[in-house]
């Protein structure tokens, strides 16, 4: 069976990281302006800099959570594709193989010339003065800032549309264009929204509803799945 998962904060959650949701509209004390707009890098980039180095120092000190493992652990019986708004790696971790990240990822950096030339940093910090191995540029995050093009949302529509079970979890529906997927997912594929505070009214009728944290909804569904698929 095609599983398509699309995952938001809320999975990650429970591993420790803050939501967006849950910091009462800033990161870390910060005006989304200020850290995730191509403004606010060019305003101060040091500002932005500082900013990711502390969510990827962060991200080294935490660990999967049982919603990231029990989606990796789908891949022994069925074909999983992830879709996810979140920049952390946790679903890798995890052991998650096909992994979709729409908004970018902490533990790579790009070139503020040509967003196509993208290299691993792991957990290290990015610096001012440091460049990119391709073109000599300085090196920003890559992460998919407010006001700049999803790449890969194409990508995340076609496979959409490929799935015979459609699993959305941890996500406040309310950001697009990746809450858009849903209209995506085909008319018969079995859909599950997995979510401590769903908003019903975000949903199409034909979703059902897991009212639960993602670290206890997720790994509840493994059997729902394997039923579906018979």
């Amino acid at each position: 069976m095609k599983i398509v998962v699309l995952t938001g904060a809320g999975v990650s959650q429970p591993s420790g990281i803050k939501t967006f949701r849950d910091a009462g509209g800033l990161w870390e004390g910060h005006r989304i302006e200020d850290v995730a707009s191509p403004e606010g890098w060019k305003k101060n980039p040091q500002v932005v800099l500082d900013f990711y180095n502390a969510r990827r120092t962060q991200l080294a000190t935490v660990a999967p959570n049982a919603a990231h493992i029990a989606i990796a652990e789908w891949q022994v019986k069925h074909d999983v594709t992830v879709i996810t708004q979140n920049v952390d790696d946790l679903h890798q971790r995890a052991g998650s193989k096909n992994v979709i990240h729409l908004h970018g990822e902490l533990t790579k950096a790009r070139s503020t010339i040509n967003s196509d030339l993208v290299q691993d940093i792991g957990y290290q910090e990015i610096k001012n003065g440091d460049v990119s191995k391709y073109d000599g540029s300085q090196l920003r995050p890559h992460i998919v800032w407010f006001g700049e093009n999803v790449s890969l949302m194409e990508e995340a529509h076609n496979i959409t549309k490929t799935a015979d079970a459609f699993i959305v979890v941890g996500t406040s529906l309310q950001v697009y264009p990746a809450a858009g997927l849903l209209e995506f997912a085909p008319k018969n594929s079995f859909k599950v929204y997995v979510d401590a505070k769903p908003d019903i009214g975000l949903l199409p009728p034909d979703f059902h509803t897991i009212t639960n944290s993602a670290e206890i909804g997720v790994p509840l569904l493994g059997a729902h799945l394997d039923r579906v698929n018979r």
